[in-house]
């Protein structure tokens, strides 16, 4: 087999709802890497919260849904919202009393308003997921862990690639998409594509576009590319890549797109579809 090129989803593809990437997972990745295949991760997550997670081997990430590009440790690109940007959300944030996060590389930076809402919006996601066991105690000190607090002027960075708000209702998302034209909105959350957070990113920025300039950037053609993924976030990366993998707990519209549908990410998705296409 050519040498292939491949964009794995993070969440819900490569590590399950509990942040775990399954063995099966990690040994996949490792043979395909031995085989000669280069293996990227595509999320939407941006660096800091990668650096957390217990990840295999890789040759490189697209985060923050396509704002930021990296292969073997050199940034190839990297947009960021502008302070004035972040600015006006944060404001709007703060008018409708909504929880959010500023999601930088440098790390997740929280205000006092997402440590009320941000532990009961996890838990919701969790149990979306399916993996409910836990408590808002418990994700709110996993918050407090894991990100970084701020409060006033400090809140209005230059450095943010995307931010997420707890989703008060589902018309938050649309006036969110209404009023910040000038940014991408999507919706992330639960299983069947559930809306819990809303996130709003620079425009013109996708898992699509990043791909595009990552494969430039290696010489890479679209014909040996091959994505995994499991969320309608994930279909902008399904429109560049050659081959596309649905995961099985994925939900309807990537499962439509897609080239095969794998198991569930924690029923050995990922070592059952690299074996299917022939990557190990």
């Amino acid at each position: 087999m050519d040498s292939k090129v491949v964009f794995l989803d993070v969440d819900g593809t490569l590590i399950d709802y509990e942040a775990k990437t399954p063995a099966s997972a990690k040994k996949a990745i490792d043979l395909a890497r031995a085989n000669g295949h280069r293996v990227y991760i595509c999320t939407g997550c941006s660096k800091a919260e990668i650096l957390q997670r217990d990840l295999p081997d890789l040759d490189g990430m697209i985060g923050a849904n396509g704002g930021y590009v990296e292969d073997n440790g050199k940034v190839v690109m990297h947009q960021s919202l502008t302070r004035e940007q972040t600015k006006r959300v944060v404001d709007w944030c703060d008018e409708r009393h909504i929880g959010f996060i500023l999601e930088c590389n440098s790390g997740r930076y929280v205000d006092p308003t997402f440590l009320e809402q941000g532990p009961e919006a996890y838990v919701r996601y969790r149990a979306g997921k399916g993996t409910g066991n836990t408590t808002p105690e418990e994700q709110l000190e996993r918050i407090k862990k894991q990100y970084f607090i701020v409060d006033g002027d400090d809140r209005y960075r230059d450095d943010v690639n995307k931010i997420s708000f707890v989703l008060r209702t589902y018309q938050d998302h649309l006036d969110s998409k209404a009023e910040f034209t000038d940014m991408v909105a999507n919706t992330w959350g639960g299983k069947g594509e559930l809306a819990i957070f809303g996130d709003l990113g620079p425009s013109g920025i996708t898992k699509k576009t990043a791909i595009e300039s990552l494969l430039k950037y290696i010489h890479a053609d679209r014909k040996d590319t091959i994505s995994f993924g499991d969320a309608k976030i994930d279909l902008s990366m399904f429109e560049q890549c050659a081959f596309n993998v649905a995961m099985g707990n994925g939900g309807p519209e990537i499962k439509e797109a897609a080239d095969y549908i794998t198991t569930d990410v924690n029923d050995d998705g990922i070592w059952n579809a690299f074996k299917y296409i022939g990557l190990i």
